[in-house]
């Protein structure tokens, strides 16, 4: 009895520890992550598999109420239904192809400018299509960022990547507020993947050759693809974030994708509907992030080739761990507010602006 009395104050201390520990996170994160950090990963992962492919989406019309806010005043360019060439010129972001099979709801493929340069130039264009016309009533969600106008920021977490002493204190800059762009999520938790963390001349986990990396340079420039190949560390290296391998390289799906036996987790992890998002980077060096509950790493994988991304990593997955919001002024003098990529996205639109226990992104007007 009194070895069970101990056994319990130390799971319940344990448990405790989890639940307080400081940074954003719900208390069902806290739960899940401290049974996998505590022996119980293999009963995690069977629950998921279980859970996110037990009811497939179906083919009906998406729901309105869970596409993305389309009405942000100024032009408009329109994606073309089964790959056709109309492009809004070198300006702005490249034409999304919208699947062959896939009937377009209103303004499916249509860029909606985001918040502007000091020149009146949209800095990031949002957009949304049908990746799969075998499950139409999944949306992705796209947010086309333009490199020569942003910097890009890279935060740890209070729990992520691990360890004291990472600059930003968690959370956005206060100071950057009101030139922010966009801020959204990083990728899986390290105990979990491939790859490593570095940043501020400071390593929490070996980078690791052919990883998918997202690497920010000294002057905020962001860009993607695979470590000891298109990237490397140099002293113009800021930071770098891993994930994985690449799943979208040269344009197209990485190979071992269309049967999903590559190397990203296990194949029943990536054929779950869940919340998945990416980030990858177009022909011209510009940032492509995609999000979208109740898909497929493949349903992924297309949705970022759609928006003619050439390389790309697959960021975090599943229910609060996806997160995208993008930044307008209020009108007040240096006021700006959040409007989260897809209304369905369950954080609030200012995650972000108080510390987090997940590392992430945020970019700013240049």
């Amino acid at each position: 009895m009194v070895v069970l009395a101990v056994l319990v104050v130390i799971v319940g201390v344990s448990y405790g520890r989890a639940l307080l520990a400081p940074g954003d996170a719900p208390w069902t994160v806290r739960t899940v992550e401290w049974v996998r950090d505590n022996g119980g990963a293999g009963v995690v992962d069977a629950v998921e598999n279980w859970w996110f492919t037990r009811d497939p989406p179906g083919n009906a019309t998406p729901d309105a109420s869970a596409l993305p806010d389309l009405t942000a005043p100024g032009s408009v360019t329109r994606g073309t239904p089964g790959g056709g060439t109309a492009s809004p010129g070198p300006a702005g972001p490249p034409s999304v192809t919208i699947p062959n099979g896939i009937v377009p709801v209103a303004r499916e493929g249509a860029w909606v400018p985001g918040r502007t340069d000091r020149y009146g130039l949209p800095a990031m264009y949002t957009t949304f299509v049908q990746p799969d016309p075998s499950h139409a009533s999944v949306v992705a969600a796209f947010a086309w960022i333009r490199s020569s106008d942003t910097v890009g920021h890279l935060v740890a977490g209070t729990t992520q990547p691990g360890g004291d002493g990472w600059p930003g204190g968690a959370r956005i800059a206060p100071g950057d507020v009101s030139s922010l762009v966009a801020t959204f999520n990083s990728g899986w938790r390290f105990k979990d993947l491939l790859g490593g963390f570095y940043e501020d001349g400071r390593y929490s986990r070996p980078l690791q050759q052919g990883a998918g990396s997202v690497v920010i340079d000294r002057s905020g420039r962001v860009t993607v693809g695979q470590w000891g190949r298109d990237v490397a560390m140099s002293s113009t290296v800021a930071a770098v974030r891993q994930n994985l391998h690449l799943i979208v390289d040269a344009g197209a799906p990485a190979p071992g994708m269309a049967d999903a036996s590559g190397p990203w987790g296990v194949s029943k992890n990536q054929r779950q509907f869940t919340w998945r998002s990416g980030l990858g980077v177009d022909a011209r060096g510009n940032l492509v992030y995609v999000a979208g509950d109740r898909m497929t790493l493949k349903m992924l994988t297309a949705a970022l080739v759609s928006a003619k991304a050439v390389r790309a990593v697959e960021l975090d997955m599943h229910t609060h761990m996806v997160f995208f919001a993008r930044w307008l002024p209020t009108g007040a003098k240096g006021s700006v507010a959040p409007a989260k990529l897809l209304p369905t996205m369950p954080s609030g639109a200012d995650r972000y602006l108080t510390p987090d226990q997940r590392d992430f992104f945020y970019v700013t007007l240049r």
